[in-house]
């Protein structure tokens, strides 16, 4: 497998997402390689980086020449461009890709000492309880049926399999008790709060309410559940990401304090239609 983490370059956004890195690591993704870049393309999905000094030299259009070639129905429809820095958009254009999709980044501060990240939420409502996941039990299949029907419409995560959540259980900035489980009075999971720890950012990885139960606030509960977990333990800030369309989303994190920080762009092949986004 080619060290992809070496075009991870400080500052900029990442070039992969995670589930890319857990689909090129099972062999599920097709690994275009060049001497100064790599693209990636998997369920016709195209992300690409190329060595920062060796931008602007054609190695970004050779690998998009070479992704749509691939055959057999793997060329892909659909391109990242994580950080929308202005070399994707104009390699967008050379190849008459159209922005279909926005996904934003937003941060917050977050205090860095403080209470316990092990103190309980004072504002859990009645009848309902948290507890950290635990891995290898019923928890797995619990949060599986949660997530797909909280993000049942979203491109991305609805679609997550067990083996998708075993390989992120083995993923370094993995731990239970960062996945935290909203229960219901009669034990059924209600909502879930799961927070990803890595290089000092406490991202908000995925927050999910069960379907019948939203509106009902807790979204909120498990936000603040989340920032309690975050801190006290030296975090430079808190993340997360949202649908740059879906403004119910948008509205309880900026109640939470969160700004934008940063933008992904999704392009389109000409001809192809504009994907769902997502919740």
């Amino acid at each position: 497998m080619p060290d992809l983490a070496r075009f991870v370059v400080p500052g900029e956004a990442p070039p992969f997402s995670d589930q890319t890195l857990v689909d090129v690591r099972a062999g599920r993704a097709t690994v275009l390689e060049a001497d100064d870049g790599v693209a990636v393309v998997r369920d016709r999905e195209l992300e690409l980086v190329v060595d920062r000094e060796a931008r602007g030299r054609g190695t970004g259009t050779a690998l998009v020449t070479r992704a749509l070639a691939l055959g057999g129905g793997a060329a892909p429809l659909l391109a990242w461009a994580h950080g929308d820095h202005p070399a994707a958009r104009a390699l967008a254009d050379r190849f008459g890709w159209r922005a279909t999709r926005t996904l934003l980044q937003l941060r917050a501060p977050i205090d860095r000492a403080g209470p316990s990240p092990d103190a309980a939420p004072a504002d859990v409502p009645v009848g309902f309880r948290l507890s950290a996941f635990r891995p290898g039990t019923e928890d797995e299949a619990d949060w599986l049926a949660l997530n797909a029907a909280a993000f049942a419409h979203h491109p991305e995560q609805g679609r997550m399999t067990l083996d998708d959540l075993h390989a992120r259980e083995a993923d370094a900035w993995f731990s239970g008790d960062d996945l935290l489980l909203l229960r219901d009075a009669s034990g059924q999971l209600a909502g879930s709060c799961w927070l990803k720890v890595e290089d000092g950012i406490g991202e908000f990885y995925a927050v999910a309410v069960r379907p019948d139960l939203q509106g009902q606030r807790l979204g909120g509960v498990l936000m603040r559940a989340g920032t309690a977990r975050l801190t006290g333990r030296g975090l430079t800030a808190a993340a997360l990401y949202v649908e740059g369309d879906n403004e119910p989303a948008l509205a309880l994190y900026r109640r939470s304090g969160f700004v934008q920080y940063a933008i992904d762009v999704q392009y389109a092949a000409p001809g192809h239609a504009e994907p769902p986004s997502g919740r």
